[in-house]
């Protein structure tokens, strides 16, 4: 039998219950967020502790405390009246059959209260052994040694959000549910990478020398990067498989408008944008750029403001910075063509911006090419439809995001293809992975949409109330967040996970890289040669 912490002396299956913790438990070893056991009579609770609470049988015990010298007296009131409590939310009950199940009851008085076993984890959590490979070890609970595993079937089935204010590890997290999703083959993604962090190396969280593997350096087969500056991929040792170029027919007077935050225009400039697109199509961008000293006519010429339509040249002309995006540029609908054909031979595709870190940049470019690969997913899922054929059914796809609330603020969530995305649950294949240190500038519908949230530290109120949006008695789990650490300690939360928990997250070192990637990427050169001759 596992450690026992206490007894529960009362509570309420809605307010949670009240364990009054053993004289034999050192009270500093216990934190909030916890995992614990309840045995009841003919069923086992499993419980998150929420809160810590110092008692006294009677008050007067409190006006006169004993000395620091006075350790017999200590001694003799702890054995009766000073003592304290723990409060646990109840979150599953195992029932007689061994089957985890949502709590509509609660133990009885003096009910015991025991840390929970690796077992008990195994079972409420799954196993990454598991043959049907939907686990993946994120972490342990705090202070114990086992696997926290997260359900990458359900992690799929949903938009997913990873959040946590500036320095908290978030790129790291998303780096590790990644891992799991390409090593199982659950999902291909596409990774809008705008600090080029997730495909070659990144320097090691918290660390000023050293360095963690990226995404296509753990699985060279499964990965491609397409790249907006090549020469900067060239420079950090790798090579891109595709350089990528867009033309300007590939932007669209919505994806100007989504950038509304960056551009600051009022709503005449864009009733000119569409005024242009109105008269040119597809060459309105490079027609109206064109322009230069003859915007007073160009502005009579399609029947617009000429304030509005030199605010908007103005704001437009950034583009032409970008070498990226050119007049004579391949078409655009070639370069979505090769996406999702790697796409459909199950490799994940990370777009790397370089030195083109610009909020205007990767907003620009997310809203392009997503746009027109969710235009392509609906299709190819009514085809899938109209004939039934497996071989027709569209791969999973999960789009990573950062910056996530500059694309699904409650303005630009209307506008956007982000917003349309969050709010399918995933009608068309596609979901979204969110990564943002603001989750109180996500638009709340959209955050209500959110399957599943890894949360690590946030500190303003605004963000806490916003991450919690959805979840049952939010109250309750404002202190765990509260006490996490800074670094390798965060709160599971939602569909992916059989109940909340806290944990300390998985390492991301040699031993991870060893359990994820191929058999054949960890081989030498040399081996390799051996083997062949």
């Amino acid at each position: 039998m596992s450690n026992l912490l206490g007894t529960i002396v009362g509570g309420s299956l809605t307010e949670g219950l009240t364990m009054r913790i053993g004289p034999q438990t050192n009270l500093e070893q216990l934190k909030t967020g916890k995992f614990v056991s309840i045995q009841g009579e003919s069923q086992r609770f499993f419980c998150l502790l929420t809160n810590l609470t110092l008692e006294v049988t009677h008050s007067d015990i409190l006006l006169f405390p004993p000395g620091h010298h006075e350790h017999l007296l200590k001694k003799a009131l702890r054995s009766k009246d000073i003592y304290a409590t723990a409060q646990l939310r109840p979150m599953l009950v195992l029932t007689n059959e061994g089957k985890p199940s949502p709590v509509k009851t609660i133990p009885p008085h003096f009910a015991p209260v025991h840390d929970a076993t690796k077992k008990d984890i195994a079972l409420i959590f799954g196993n990454e052994q598991d043959a049907t490979k939907r686990y993946f070890s994120i972490g342990a609970p705090l202070d114990m040694d086992a696997a926290v595993c997260i359900d990458l079937d359900k992690l799929t089935e949903r938009s997913n959000g990873i959040f946590g204010k500036t320095g908290t590890g978030k790129t790291f997290l998303t780096r590790l549910v990644l891992s799991g999703l390409i090593h199982h083959d659950k999902a291909v993604n596409i990774i809008f990478d705008m600090h080029s962090e997730y495909g070659l190396q990144a320097r090691k969280e918290g660390s000023h020398g050293s360095f963690v593997k990226g995404l296509k350096t753990l699985f060279p087969d499964k990965v491609a990067i397409f790249s907006l500056d090549p020469e900067s991929t060239r420079r950090r040792g790798g090579m891109p498989d595709v350089e990528l170029s867009l033309s300007y027919s590939s932007i669209a007077v919505e994806d100007i408008i989504s950038l509304d935050t960056e551009l600051n225009l009022n709503e005449t400039a864009y009733e000119a944008a569409y005024l242009i697109a109105a008269k040119y199509k597809k060459r309105w961008l490079e027609v109206f750029l064109s322009q230069g000293d003859t915007l007073k006519e160009f502005a009579q010429e399609i029947g617009a403001h000429p304030e509005s339509i030199a605010a908007l040249y103005r704001k437009l002309k950034t583009i032409e910075r970008f070498p990226f995006l050119q007049k004579n540029a391949p078409s655009t609908e070639d370069v979505i063509e090769k996406m999702m054909e790697y796409i459909q031979r199950g490799i994940s595709i990370i777009i790397e911006f370089g030195n083109f870190t610009s909020t205007f940049c990767y907003l620009l470019i997310a809203n392009i090419i997503t746009r027109r690969i969710h235009s392509l997913y609906i299709k190819k899922t009514e085809q899938f439809l109209g004939s039934q054929r497996a071989g027709d059914e569209p791969k999973k796809l999960m789009i990573t995001i950062e910056e996530a609330h500059k694309f699904l603020n409650a303005q630009a969530a209307r506008q956007t293809i982000f917003g349309t995305i969050a709010r399918e649950m995933r009608k068309y294949y596609v979901s979204l992975l969110v990564v943002d240190q603001r989750p109180s500038g996500i638009d709340s519908e959209i955050l209500s949409q959110i399957g599943t949230k890894i949360v690590a530290q946030l500190n303003d109120e605004k963000d806490i109330n916003a991450v919690l949006t959805g979840v049952n008695n939010a109250a309750q789990f404002r202190t765990v967040l509260a006490g996490l650490e800074t670094k390798k300690q965060v709160i599971l939360l939602g569909h992916a996970i059989a109940m909340p928990i806290v944990i300390q997250t998985r390492e991301y070192d040699e031993a991870f890289y060893t359990a994820v990637m191929h058999p054949f990427s960890v081989r030498s050169i040399d081996q390799l040669i051996q083997d062949l001759f």
